[in-house]
């Protein structure tokens, strides 16, 4: 039942990427909770530091789109590597603003907007790297444990932001973010070259990478895959038509009788729900039927968040909210896994280009949804109408697409 480590036990570049990603993250998690805090420290204004999720929420989706499309007509552990160093120089930049007292958001916000470009660009390449490192049957594996990353980096990374800036100063949290780097760029430059194609011509540069970068080819690419296709509207379905977490504020007074403690512990339940998820995710390897463990996941995504509207127990609404996020866990790994083993290798980067603006940008809409329907009706109205909405559209899905249901892991077709 326990995270099958295989893959870092029996690869060493994938161990050292794991663990560079992992550490690195928890940098930028820091990063991201000390630039709130400064902004807010400037400006003594919620707007203001909303604004922040804002710069960054634009470029991710603009450029996670170019990015993927880069990354299959280039080497991506040198596209990988220069947009870390991109990223290290903009958090000693940030470091800089600190120690140097300039008080401009303007500056905080242009560097953040600048960093979610390198981000964007990087993650593709990274992503799709991994079906190079590993054998197909490790891929839920490996996926499980980035999932397991981003939940210590979650979970840690803002606290010990928060601690550090309240020791040393907002310069303190950069700067580490500026050495946690270091070891995603080792891991980086240590892997071999990583030319889209054939991999068994490493050494020569395939027709893909002869070519100029298309987004459109890739998106045109993944209209004409079902399979692939199905892997993305099932997560805009929990994620566009399931989304509470805007609500959280509004439902910590009005269910519980709580204050910004309450609207904390709503907020974390989800993500140590995913934590969960991913250390006990041993039995995933042992799935076959993907297509349908996501139909599965996000319907029981979605009948938990229905459940949590149903409920005034706070204890119990946590309960729930922790089970959809571990559903949430259940559906991304499979969902991931089916794009790197059923996806040709010159179209990888492009799709995780697709995965990342889906990610980041299903739940902004999933926000603004819930709020709508909140304000139209009530927020209990809104969550439990979400909830059977998921359950209902994934349901379709079900019915419409039966290549999906029948998806084996064996026999990957996209």
């Amino acid at each position: 039942m326990l995270a099958d480590i295989t893959p870092l036990r029996v690869n060493p570049d994938f161990r050292r990427l794991w663990f560079g990603n992992t550490v690195s993250y928890i940098g930028q998690q820091m990063t991201a909770m000390a630039v709130a805090l400064q902004v807010y420290a400037i400006t003594g204004s919620s707007f203001y530091v909303g604004l922040v999720g804002l710069c960054s929420l634009v470029p991710l989706i603009v450029f996670g789109l170019y990015g993927g499309a880069v990354a299959d007509v280039v080497d991506r552990r040198r596209l990988g590597l220069i947009t870390a160093c991109g990223a290290t120089v903009l958090s000693a930049a940030l470091a800089a603003v600190a120690i140097a007292g300039l008080r401009s958001v303007g500056v905080l916000y242009a560097i953040v907007a600048l960093q979610a470009v390198c981000f964007a660009m990087n993650s593709p390449a990274r992503s799709s790297m991994i079906p190079r490192l590993l054998p197909a049957e490790q891929l839920p594996a490996a996926n499980a444990l980035a999932s397991l990353a981003g939940g210590v980096g979650q979970m840690a990374g803002p606290m010990l932001g928060g601690v550090f800036v309240g020791l040393w100063g907002y310069q303190a949290a950069y700067l580490i973010d500026v050495a946690a780097f270091t070891a995603s760029l080792y891991a980086m430059w240590r892997l071999p070259a990583m030319l889209p194609g054939d991999p068994s011509r490493e050494g020569e540069a395939p027709a893909a990478a002869r070519r100029r970068p298309s987004v459109v080819e890739g998106l045109r690419y993944l209209a004409s895959r079902p399979n692939l296709r199905t892997t993305f509207v099932s997560d805009l379905c929990a994620m566009v038509l399931a989304q509470p977490r805007v609500l959280f504020p509004a439902i910590a007074g009005l269910w519980y009788g709580g204050d910004t403690r309450t609207v904390g512990l709503l907020a974390a339940a989800p993500a140590a729900g995913a934590l969960l998820g991913s250390v006990f995710s041993g039995w995933l390897g042992r799935v076959q039927r993907q297509g349908m463990a996501v139909l599965i996941a996000v319907a029981s995504w979605g009948a938990a968040v229905a459940v949590f509207g149903l409920t005034r127990n706070l204890w119990l609404g946590l309960f729930f909210l922790a089970l959809a996020g571990c559903a949430d866990t259940v559906s991304m790994v499979f969902r991931n896994t089916m794009v790197q083993a059923a996806a040709p290798d010159d179209m990888r980067g492009r799709l995780q280009g697709v995965f990342l603006v889906v990610v980041v940008g299903g739940p902004r809409l999933g926000d603004f949804l819930a709020g709508s329907a909140a304000d139209v009706f009530t927020p209990a109205g809104a969550v439990i109408g979400g909830g059977l909405a998921c359950i209902v559209a994934i349901s379709l899905i079900a019915l419409l697409q039966r290549s999906f249901l029948t998806y084996d892991a064996r026999r990957p077709v996209a």
